[in-house]
């Protein structure tokens, strides 16, 4: 019984018009994948939402009502208000806000593509503004958001990730080594996005311990006073503070009840919520790399491509591999592979 052959446009599936369309859009820009889009209209929209919402704070000290000083809780202006906490404060900002609008231009294909002496110049500008948002962070975890110790434990950790990733990124680009330069940029806006996160689960977390007026924290009688017109207001809802230093703490329940008690119910759950959204960046980005292999290993034959033709020593792994640096099987460009294959199939063919 003989079949009548299908040609490629029979056995093509056929495409919906929302597919058509979204590929209209998506292909201009450089993806080629239809899953990519999705999820870069998702975390780099994220990412620069957040940034735009955010560059109002860059006027820290300012009259306006966008301004950082008048949008955060007077308890967090009272620790920033002066010193060099605001010196880390103001170049924590000045930072990490360019610092997420550029991120997301790193991403676009065609970006990287057709205008690859912006893609470098923006990679470096970034990599500056990583290190000095991470100073500028570190000189502000003691103070912000209560400033305990799971706090500043969580910032130190999102600045060793954040750096780590970012250096790893950029010598491995220098080593042409570009499967695993994509890892780690990736990496490193999924760690830098971490603060999105925290402040959704804070938010959550704070409305939640709210409304059962069970828990309390710490605030100094400096920090009370701050949220109130008059000094004698704020010995009348606070009377502990009366006839004691500025610097002594008392027992401020968690609610959004007063501008006072909104600042303990958002400081509690500030470090839970940084310590659970990055635990969740860390597993997502890695799941996504799990799921992603073939464009590695595209982006790696690329790699052993320029390394040979630069002359590195060891094409395909000159940078920072597990064949190089670990107990993987050593690799082979996708060429070798399949003559390898073709002569162990002609071999068995000849047994």
């Amino acid at each position: 019984m003989s079949t009548v052959p299908q040609n490629d446009s029979q056995k093509a599936p056929k495409s919906s018009k929302f597919v058509v369309v979204m590929r209209k859009i998506y292909r201009p820009l450089g993806f080629q994948k239809g899953y990519n889009f999705p999820l870069f209209v998702i975390f780099a929209g994220a990412m620069m939402g957040f940034t735009l919402a955010r560059l109002s704070y860059l006027n820290v000290g300012g009259s306006a009502p966008s301004s950082y000083r008048n949008s955060t809780v007077p308890k967090e202006w009272h620790n920033f208000k002066d010193g060099y906490r605001r010196i880390g404060l103001t170049l924590h900002l000045a930072t990490c806000l360019p610092l997420g609008f550029l991120m997301v231009w790193q991403f676009i294909p065609v970006i990287r593509h057709k205008f690859l002496t912006f893609h470098r110049i923006n990679g470096y500008v970034i990599l500056l503004l990583i290190v000095l948002s991470n100073v500028g962070a570190l000189m502000i975890a003691r103070v912000a958001f209560g400033g305990t110790l799971d706090i500043q434990s969580a910032v130190g950790v999102l600045a060793i990730l954040t750096s780590v990733s970012a250096w790893m990124a950029y010598y491995n680009v220098k080593r042409l080594q570009m499967d695993q330069h994509r890892a780690w940029m990736l990496r490193c806006m999924f760690y830098l996005g971490t603060i999105i996160t925290a402040r959704i689960i804070m938010i959550i977390a704070a409305l939640i311990i709210s409304s059962t007026k069970k828990y309390y924290g710490l605030q100094s009688c400096d920090q009370i006073a701050a949220a109130y017109d008059a000094v004698q207001e704020a010995l009348e809802n606070y009377p502990a503070c009366a006839n004691v230093s500025g610097d002594t703490l008392v027992i401020v329940q968690a609610s959004f009840d007063s501008a006072v008690t909104v600042g303990t119910a958002l400081s509690l759950p500030f470090g839970m919520g940084v310590w659970l959204a990055t635990f969740i960046h860390l597993v997502g980005v890695e799941i996504y790399l799990g799921l992603t292999p073939a464009e590695g290993e595209r982006l790696r034959n690329v790699s052993y491509q320029r390394q040979l033709e630069a002359g590195f020593a060891h094409p395909g792994s000159a940078g920072l591999t597990s064949d190089r640096w670990g107990d993987a099987p050593e690799w082979k460009p996708e060429a070798a592979r399949e003559s390898a294959n073709n002569k162990q199939l002609s071999q068995e063919g000849r047994k």
